[in-house]
């Protein structure tokens, strides 16, 4: 007795799967494009956000984002940029979806660097001249409570991963100072070096990494004791401070050398120096931690670097006078 044979689809039915099956695809590879990390740059001297699509590292949009925008965070769902402006004295609001500022919230005389908690809820504003951290209820997206700080000029404020405390680095008072986030007040001041700008955390929220840019070194402080219980020297005029996911390797960019110095955190030494643009500044990585983008002030560029080769790939164009950089 013969077999019988699987017979095959009609020419309609084999035509609707094959449609189905683009579909499929063309669904997967949308997506796939979606997912992909956009990188926003403040550039000061323009007014603007550059918008730069990591997958390809080419510039795919300009946004304005205020007279001087500096400090910039992304909400939880990238549909918001949080852009401190030093002139207008107050946190804009830019929509990512329509590119196009929405509103702003008033912060005080010259801020400069903003932070965002790992839940999102909550920016923090270091505003300079009334010696003051303003933080904003990202809910409401409205003030919700300050708090003034000790040290002279703050210009970062940064959210421990777990959000127990803000650390704030006031240029030029040579000390970070600590606010305890649930008693609304400041607990600790720790003495650095000169100029204390860039700080970040292992992801456990135990040290802290704070570059100090006259004293060309980086601190390292227990988190929980606040004390030093390191300091090694970096470049020269060393400045912002990027923690890789995982917490194994530290990104510190030297704005008098040019050039980005990686830290092994295990041992706390610098293992590779790789050389940017000129005046790096703040620096951001790609989620997976492949790609960091450094703004690069006076090349009007961000530098792109493979961490994995610890080699620069890219010099992107952007506005004048970049500031930093945030991936969502």
């Amino acid at each position: 007795m013969t077999a019988s044979r699987p017979s095959r689809p009609a020419a309609p039915a084999r035509a609707l799967l094959a449609g189905l099956a683009a579909l499929v695809a063309a669904t997967a590879a949308a997506g796939a494009a979606a997912a992909t990390p956009m990188a926003y740059v403040p550039n000061q001297g323009s007014g603007t956000l550059s918008v730069i699509d990591t997958g390809t590292d080419q510039v795919v949009a300009t946004i304005p984002a205020g007279k001087k925008p500096r400090g910039t965070v992304i909400s939880l769902d990238g549909r918001t940029a949080y852009v401190s402006d030093q002139p207008d004295s107050s946190l804009v609001l830019v929509d990512l979806e329509q590119r196009r500022p929405v509103g702003q919230v008033a912060l005080g005389e010259s801020p400069e660097g903003v932070g965002i908690s790992a839940d999102g809820r909550w920016v923090a504003a270091a505003v300079e001249e009334s010696n003051d951290v303003v933080f904003v209820d990202t809910r409401s997206n409205t003030k919700a409570f300050t708090v003034q700080v000790r040290g002279k000029n703050p210009e970062h404020a940064e959210f421990t991963p777990d959000g127990r405390y803000v650390f704030v680095s006031a240029e030029e008072g040579g000390a970070v100072d600590v606010i305890d986030f649930a008693q609304r007040r400041e607990v600790a001041q720790i003495p650095v070096g000169g100029r204390p700008r860039g700080i970040g955390f292992s992801p456990d929220s135990r040290i802290a990494y704070v570059a100090a840019e006259t004293a060309s070194t980086l601190f390292v402080i227990d988190a929980r004791s606040f004390k030093v219980i390191d300091q090694v020297k970096a470049g020269l005029r060393s400045n912002g401070v990027l923690v890789a996911p995982g917490g194994k390797e530290v990104y510190v960019s030297n704005g008098g050398d040019a050039s980005v110095s990686v830290l092994d955190a295990a041992s706390r030494r610098f293992v590779a120096t790789i050389p940017v643009g000129q005046r790096p500044w703040n620096m951001a990585i790609t989620p997976d931690g492949k790609k960091l983008y450094v703004a690069c002030g006076r090349s009007d560029a961000v530098s792109v670097i493979d961490t994995e080769r610890r080699v620069r790939i890219a010099d992107v164009p952007v506005g004048h006078l970049p500031w930093g950089v945030a991936i969502r």
